[in-house]
């Protein structure tokens, strides 16, 4: 499903319609492949998996334009009812979206409401996004850009941070009393300098784990500014949100095959670079890899064989 927000007429000097339409971006560089056929797996995902574009969240346009606190709630409510509405089916909703409220915290509310147990959640991006007010509508009951992390440990009962994997922050942009904060509580913390300097992407995809031990249910969210200053497009593509050392493109794609491995109840995407084909694909990639991830679990479970029946194909 696809779904937009909008903070401003202009992002980094890119057009507010080339932001919003990321989504349609991807939609159709998602044309460019043929089938579900992934090579490296000899995978055809659709062989196994019911995969359905289920269009866009009712957004009303003046929530594009106007973003009061109480338009901020009402285009929360829309992405709520569509993620409901597919996970009701029995799906696991993928959400392209550009801001929060509605490309986060809308989805890991809905999942935790449907959870009868504790909800991991597996996060990437460059930034904590966990002040204790939203900024911009200064609004208690809002979950903005730079606080909506934090309102999921505040308002969702059963998030819990030791059950949060956050991966990829770096620098100097954080409140180090709101990240000892978290890290105090639990938060188990990947840092791309502890990533570059010895745990490297299989070290990464061992500790996920920590979302998975005593929990029911794993919400996971591609904040995609994490890929800032490493490619594939250039770094200055995110404008202020890029910074060095990012993510690389095989990075964020092996960990969504990775998360669907092992399961999950949701995918969301925000901050996703304007402009360039090459990003675009990679959420392509990102989605497909995490389906394929889904496949071999669904196999694997019919034939009764561990995780390590796909070993050979995926070393």
């Amino acid at each position: 499903m696809r779904l937009t927000w909008r903070a401003g007429a202009v992002i980094w000097a890119v057009d507010a319609e080339e932001w919003l339409a990321a989504p349609k971006r991807i939609r159709q560089q998602s044309i460019r492949y043929g089938s579900g056929y992934i090579q490296e797996f000899d995978l055809d995902v659709f062989e196994h998996l019911r995969v359905v574009d289920y269009g866009d969240a009712d957004i009303p346009p003046e929530c594009l334009v106007a973003p009061t606190a109480e338009n901020v709630l009402r285009a929360q409510a829309a992405v709520e009812k569509k993620v409901n509405d597919a996970m009701a089916a029995g799906a696991v909703p993928v959400v392209i979206g550009q801001n929060s409220p509605c490309g986060s915290f809308a989805i890991a509310k809905v999942v935790s409401e449907r959870t009868k147990g504790n909800v991991g959640c597996v996060s990437l991006d460059t930034h904590w996004d966990i002040a204790p007010m939203d900024k911009l509508t200064m609004d208690p009951r809002i979950a903005g850009s730079d606080s909506w992390k934090y309102k999921c440990y505040e308002l969702l009962d059963n998030f819990d941070q030791k059950h949060l994997v956050e991966i990829g922050e770096r620098g100097m942009l954080e409140n180090k009393d709101m990240v000892r904060m978290f890290l105090e509580k639990g938060t188990h913390f990947y840092p791309m300098w502890k990533i570059r300097s010895g745990l490297g992407i299989e070290g990464l995809v061992n500790e996920l784990r920590h979302a998975y031990e005593g929990t029911e249910a794993v919400y996971c969210h591609w904040d995609m500014d994490v890929l800032g200053g490493a490619g594939p497009a250039p770094g200055d593509i995110l404008g202020e949100l890029a910074e060095p050392f990012g993510m690389s493109d095989y990075e964020v794609i092996r960990l969504a095959h990775e998360v669907g491995r092992r399961g999950l109840a949701a995918l969301s995407f925000i901050c996703i670079p304007p402009g360039s084909p090459a990003i675009y694909r990679v959420l392509v990639y990102v989605i497909m890899y995490m389906c394929a991830g889904l496949a071999m679990r669904k196999i694997e479970a019919a034939s009764g064989n561990s995780r390590d029946a796909f070993s050979r194909t995926t070393a």
